[in-house]
């Protein structure tokens, strides 16, 4: 090791300001309120060969399956790419996550022509085509309903009329774009001007941290099993679809083995495995030590098995809008659930589960958001005396594998023809315990011109569970009140497109966190 400590930390905070430069440029730089204003989008840089480097603080399941786009990327075409290249991707099935996740990946030389390393950023697009507005139909079936699907290219002007041409809003989708290609301009730059660092440390560093927590932990054999409620909106595909885990923990490694787990089904709620390796690497992070580095290193104790042809696992022709959104929310329920049983006390009860996908689209516009709900109760801080307090939940956040914002009132009116009637919290949604879980949210929205509606949600069937006796959360419920009647009020079914009318207000109640209990943690009480 060439670095003292304080000199590593230093690089490691040079190299996560050049991503979260990125990020920033790229938000600025869109057009779209879903980039602009709830910053959908991600950034990081990745060693030469396509090792992760460093990470901003985005979005977690962009980011744990990013490596995966860049590793294709390089395959394709990282041999014949020259300084001020770039190469755009989305398919799922070569790294990426679903349709609307646009990544752009370029290379870093330094004026000699040397290769630094890599920088890829990623963003959601509100539109990419498809069968209805915002490219993740309810009702699809096959990954071609879901909009254009873009293998590792050079990102050309032509690639560019290409994604262009797809979408039913076009100048978004060039401003956006464009602010990517921008985003990754600035990041190559800045990456370069530490071209001549020990950059294999940061990543070393990283393995040195995960084994020496993993070490800490007892060994041993735990299982898991959630439920998502349907896989897609027509009858037969309104039941339960299981995920099962074993997770092996062994001296410095650690396995989340998710065989057992159900076949892909005819619907959407299906997961790429880069999708599931995502989620494993949020919870294990997040339980084992937030503080650990997140890079390449540190993942390299961590072996993942998906099962090919499985919902977490999902193979061509599947569709797998829902698989970024919702299976990566309860696969991060399973894993967590897991480990509260191998690191009692450390594990929050399980959050809101679902990223409560609301996409209306109309003549000329498309809006996407994810509506936030309850955090899980939390046990006493690490490390606290034994008579310390559980913590409540939050409220109203975004959880788990999405770390996106609300697009402001005011912000949504001037962009699109809606209005937000109600927006509050979901008061006693949370459940009980000495740590509450957080509750959820109310929103209604108006359609001020007919419009195609599509939603994409869980956890209307199932609850988030509670943990050490904390009782679950509420489930959350999906309304269509017709003309804003309330005595004409519909409830809907968890996932669904539909038509609207001008007039019309759809209703969203999210779940709250389940609540984290006082007596001693003997796992999570699912309720399946």
């Amino acid at each position: 090791m060439s670095l003292d400590p304080a000199s590593l930390q230093v690089l490691i905070s040079r190299l996560t300001g050049v991503a979260e430069e990125v990020g920033a440029v790229l938000r600025r730089g869109a057009f779209s309120p879903n980039i602009k204003e709830r910053a959908d989008c991600s950034a990081a840089l990745f060693t030469a060969d396509g090792t992760l480097l460093v990470q901003a603080e985005h979005i977690p399941v962009h980011l744990g399956s990013m490596p995966a786009s860049v590793r294709a990327a390089i395959d394709a075409l990282g041999a014949g790419l020259a300084p001020g290249d770039q190469v755009m991707l989305n398919d799922p099935f070569a790294g990426g996550t679903h349709i609307n996740d646009v990544t752009l990946v370029a290379p870093c030389h330094t004026s000699g022509g040397r290769l630094v390393g890599w920088v890829a950023n990623r963003a959601h697009h509100a539109d990419l085509g498809g069968a209805a507005p915002g490219s993740i139909p309810a009702d699809a079936t096959e990954i071609q309903q879901e909009g254009l699907r873009i293998p590792p290219v050079r990102c050309t002007a032509e690639v560019r009329a290409l994604v262009l041409a797809s979408s039913r809003t076009p100048e978004e989708r060039a401003g956006d774009l464009d602010a990517q290609i921008g985003a990754n301009v600035v990041g190559v730059a800045r990456f370069a001007e530490l071209a001549d660092e020990p950059l294999e440390e940061v990543v070393a560093y990283g393995e040195r941290r995960m084994r020496s927590a993993l070490r800490s932990m007892p060994d041993g054999r735990w299982t898991f099993a959630d439920v998502l409620d349907s896989t897609g909106a027509s009858p037969e595909q309104q039941r339960p679809a299981t995920i099962r885990l074993a997770l092996t923990k062994a001296g410095d490694a650690i396995t989340f083995d998710f065989t057992g787990t159900d076949r892909q089904r005819r619907g959407n709620v299906n997961a790429v495995a880069a999708v599931t390796v995502s989620a494993v690497a949020f919870a294990v992070r997040s339980v084992v030590d937030p503080t650990i580095p997140a890079n390449g290193g540190a993942l390299r104790p961590v072996t993942v098995i998906t099962p090919a042809g499985s919902i977490v696992a999902a193979v061509p022709p599947a569709a797998v809008g829902a698989g970024n959104v919702e299976v990566s929310q309860r696969v991060a329920d399973v894993c967590l659930g897991a480990l509260a049983q191998a690191v009692p006390g450390r594990v929050p009860a399980a959050s809101q589960g679902t990223m409560n996908n609301v996409l209306v689209g109309g003549d000329g516009w498309v809006y996407y958001e994810t509506v936030a709900g309850g955090q899980g109760g939390r046990p006493p801080p690490p490390g606290s005396p034994s008579t310390s307090p559980a913590r409540p939940g939050m409220s109203g956040v975004h959880t788990a594998m999405t770390n996106t914002r609300n697009t402001p009132i005011e912000a949504l009116k001037r962009a699109f023809p809606m209005r937000v009637l109600r927006y509050r919290l979901r008061r006693g949604s949370g459940g009980r315990g000495a740590g509450s879980g957080g509750d959820g949210i109310e929103r209604d929205l108006e359609m001020l011109e007919d419009v195609t509606v599509s939603l994409i949600t869980e956890r209307r069937v199932s609850q988030p569970w509670g943990l050490a006796g904390g009782g679950p959360g509420a489930v959350g419920e999906n309304w269509l009140l017709p003309a804003g009647d309330e005595a004409r009020a519909e409830r809907l079914p968890d996932k669904c497109t539909l038509r609207l009318k001008a007039g019309d207000v759809l209703r969203m109640l999210t779940p709250g966190g389940g609540g984290w209990g006082t007596r001693p943690a003997r796992g999570p009480q699912p309720t399946l």
